[in-house]
């Protein structure tokens, strides 16, 4: 019998969990789907990631304003997902924050993203008629930014550490508290998504930069949060083991001449023991191998997914 499309079958409410992380530190996880965030200025907030649509994000909001209500100035967008940003119009937030990479990505194929993702994911696009178009950021930087939190909360420091999950990942890093928002640069027990990754830059100097920051605490894309500095180490190690091994088994395959269905089989076989029974693993896995074997065909930056392209792949490598 074929697999159900990507997530489509995966139409049952997960249950959120939102924790309290530091005095004003939030997190928002629910059983492998996006995770999301927020942290306290001395009179303002900053929030991160916005979710696939305003409905769903006013969800978020309304248990975040059970503890703060301090207007949203900031909101940081990880990078340009649909599934991540499309909800922003909900926050009202001052200025919407990203990577300068992202903004090129949303101009380039945000309309492409959109019809992908939310058909690939249904369950995530909670009244999709509530989003008003594609999102915009209205700061970009290129390699650093610092937020000043004020009074004696200390500074919120976003950085790109290089190309990863997408060309235009950045991160959130508390130095007081040493808690890291890493997006999808890592996933804590949680299968990756690949599909517009630089793989080899990812599983060597980008993630060497996340591990570099030495946080006790991490908010990884999806999947629980990870606490201790052990526990943060294994996270990363473990996304990067997730990589060398797709790097491992399709570059074997693209080596010898095989075929792209070889390489999807050879990188299943070597991945589900460890990670199958993780969330969204079978969903990712044939536009990771798919994206992977165009890197290592000489093809530098992603090819755009369609929702015609998406069934497409699916067809050849999962039915």
């Amino acid at each position: 019998m074929a697999k159900p499309f990507a997530s489509s079958a995966d139409l049952e409410e997960k249950e959120q969990t939102l924790e309290v992380l530091a005095d004003g530190v939030y997190a928002l996880t629910a059983q492998g789907d996006p995770n999301i965030g927020a942290i306290e200025g001395e009179d303002f907030l900053v929030c991160f990631e916005a979710m696939a649509t305003p409905t769903a994000a006013k969800e978020w909001l309304a248990r975040l304003r059970e503890h703060t209500g301090k207007p949203i100035r900031y909101l940081v967008l990880s990078h340009y997902h649909a599934v991540r940003v499309l909800g922003a119009s909900a926050f009202g937030a001052d200025a919407i924050v990203a990577h300068e990479k992202t903004r090129g990505l949303i101009a380039e194929r945000g309309k492409e993203d959109w019809a992908s993702e939310f058909g690939r994911m249904p369950r995530l696009a909670k009244d999709p008629q509530s989003v008003p178009g594609l999102t915009w950021p209205t700061v970009t930087f290129a390699d650093r930014m610092t937020i000043d939190l004020g009074g004696d909360r200390g500074e919120l420091v976003l950085e790109h550490l290089g190309r990863g999950h997408t060309e235009g990942d950045i991160v959130a890093w508390l130095p007081r508290h040493r808690i890291l928002y890493a997006g999808d640069l890592v996933e804590a027990e949680a299968a990756l998504y690949t599909g517009d990754a630089f793989h080899r830059e990812w599983a060597s100097t980008t993630l060497d930069r996340v591990a570099s920051f030495g946080a006790e605490m991490l908010i990884g894309g999806r999947g629980p949060v990870t606490r201790g500095r052990a526990a943060v180490d294994a996270a990363v190690e473990q996304t990067r083991a997730f990589l060398t091994v797709m790097l491992e088994r399709v570059g074997e395959v693209h080596a010898r001449g095989g075929t792209l269905k070889e390489a999807f089989e050879a990188a299943h076989a070597a991945l589900a023991p460890d990670y199958g029974h993780w969330p969204i693993f079978e969903h990712c896995l044939p536009f990771d191998v798919s994206r992977l074997w165009d890197e290592l065909s000489g093809i530098e930056r992603p090819v755009i997914w369609t929702a015609e392209r998406d069934r497409e792949v699916w067809a050849r490598l999962q039915d």
